[in-house]
C-alpha cells in the first residue's frame, strides 16, 4: 500500500461527502497549524487513526467496547507522529483485535469525525480528530480482547445503523457502508 497524502485526501473526501465538506475543511486547518496535529502532547487537538472493521463478507463490523470511554466504538488511536493515518488505523485495529489477516480495503477516507475526548488523570480534555478508513478481515475472524477493551464483537451492520442507542458516528458510518454496498453481500 502506497502512502497517501492526508492533504488530498481530506481534499477528495469533501468533494465525495459535499455535506461534510465544513468538517474536511478543520482538519485540513488543523493541518495547516505550526505545531505538530500528529502528536498526542498537542492537547489543543490532534489527529487519531481508526478503522471501520468489515467481515470479509462485508455484513458485519466488528466493535470494541472502549475500557476509557465505556462506549462500542470502532478500534482507533493515536497517530503518535506517524503521518500515514491510513497505516495508524490498521495497526491499531490489528492491536486492538488480534484478528489476523486484516488489511485496508483502500487509502480512501471513509469517514471524518471530530469528538471531545473528556479529562482523565493527568491529561486534559481535547479534541480527536479522527480520520477513518475501511479495514477488511479475512477468513479467520477470531479476535483477542485487548487491554483496551472491555469486550469486542462482531455486529450486523443493519443493526449498528437502525441502533438509536448506538453512537451518532457508528450509526453514520454503517449508512455509508450500506449505500457502498446495500444491505446485502458486498462485491
Amino acid at each position: 500500500m502506497q502512502y497517501v497524502d492526508v492533504r488530498s485526501a481530506l481534499a477528495r473526501y469533501a468533494g465525495l461527502w459535499p455535506d461534510e465538506a465544513m468538517v474536511a475543511e478543520a482538519f485540513l486547518a488543523l493541518l495547516s497549524d505550526p505545531q505538530d496535529p500528529f502528536v498526542r502532547d498537542r492537547l489543543s487537538g490532534h489527529f487519531t487513526g481508526s478503522a471501520w472493521v468489515v467481515s470479509a463478507d462485508g455484513r458485519r463490523t466488528l466493535l470494541t467496547h472502549h475500557r476509557k470511554l465505556d462506549r462500542w466504538l470502532q478500534p482507533g488511536g493515536h497517530a503518535d507522529g506517524d503521518r500515514d493515518l491510513a497505516q495508524v488505523a490498521l495497526r491499531e485495529a490489528q492491536e486492538e483485535t488480534g484478528v489476523h489477516g486484516l488489511h485496508l480495503e483502500d487509502g480512501a477516507i471513509f469517514d471524518l469525525d471530530r469528538h471531545w475526548i473528556p479529562e482523565r488523570g493527568a491529561v486534559p480534555g481535547h479534541w480527536h480528530f479522527d480520520v477513518r478508513y475501511v479495514v477488511r478481515a479475512g477468513a479467520d475472524e477470531r479476535f483477542v480482547v485487548s487491554e483496551e477493551s472491555h469486550d469486542l464483537a462482531w455486529r450486523e451492520i443493519t443493526a449498528v445503523a437502525d441502533d438509536p442507542a448506538s453512537d451518532e458516528s457508528m450509526r453514520r458510518m454503517a449508512g455509508k457502508w450500506l449505500g457502498r454496498v446495500g444491505p446485502g453481500p458486498a462485491d
